[in-house]
């Protein structure tokens, strides 16, 4: 059976995870390793870490963070931001991510997307994009939000999938942490254009979000922020609504995966 995943999204900056509305206005909401640590044990079917500034400041500060982190968990990683070199993705993998997330570099050089899914495979390879509309269609942003790319998003899904993209993150920036559900128009039109995992981020207030997008748009899961962070609902409560919507999840009984 092929599950939906229930993952966290930890948004880093410096030393803090931060959640803002539209990828603006970041607040501090807690300690990367504590976080980490405390989605391990509630259930995340995965744990997804982006510097928030990396692609700015030309950096990614996680490396070390991810040796530590990947030695107290045992769910799988996604590392994003900053990433330029293959060695850069490289020493990601190496300390512990099961995949890396690349958006910027990627849009900028797309065929960094094929060099990287020929040495690391197509599965460790996440295009991130992040999603505005603009007019009558969806634009691609870089620089975690902060400038369109010029290309749509349906091309770019195109051109990354074309290249070797093994999986999608997908955020919308008009519903990023407003809570009010998510643009499933968005999701249904990129998940019937690829045969890859589609991840859907932005917009979850409730459970019944969450149940709705994963019936009727294709999503191959959720990345959950602020809905996990401010404790609006947990790994498990979510779980078991799904389950009650019949919708499949990885067995979670009393706490513990069987």
């Amino acid at each position: 059976m092929l599950y939906k995943r229930v993952i966290a999204k930890l948004d880093i900056k410096s030393e803090n995870v931060v959640k803002g509305i539209h990828m603006e206005g970041l607040r501090i909401v807690g300690s990367p390793k504590e976080m980490c640590v405390h989605y391990n044990d509630a259930g995340a079917d995965e744990i997804i870490f982006i510097d928030t500034v990396a692609s700015l400041y030309g950096r990614n500060h996680l490396k070390e963070f991810i040796l530590e982190a990947s030695e107290e968990s045992y769910v799988p990683f996604t590392v994003g931001g900053g990433l330029r070199t293959i060695e850069d993705v490289r020493a990601m993998i190496k300390n512990g991510a099961d995949k890396v997330a690349i958006n910027t570099f990627a849009i900028e050089n797309p065929y960094f997307i094929k060099e990287l899914a020929e040495i690391f495979g197509s599965q460790a390879i996440v295009i991130s994009i992040h999603a505005k509309r603009i007019g009558d269609t969806w634009m691609a942003f870089k620089e975690n939000g902060r400038e369109n790319s010029g290309k749509t998003v349906m091309d770019w899904v195109d051109e990354a999938t074309a290249m070797g993209a093994g999986e999608l993150l997908v955020t919308s920036i008009d519903k990023d942490g407003t809570k009010k559900g998510f643009d499933q128009t968005l999701y249904r039109a990129i998940c019937s254009r690829v045969n890859i995992p589609v991840i859907a981020c932005g917009g979850s207030g409730c459970n019944e979000h969450i149940a709705d997008l994963l019936s009727n748009t294709g999503c191959s899961g959720v990345a959950l922020g602020t809905i996990l962070h401010y404790e609006i609902s947990s790994i498990e409560t979510i779980k078991r609504h799904l389950q009650d919507e019949n919708i499949p999840v990885r067995p979670f009984d009393d706490g513990l995966y069987l």
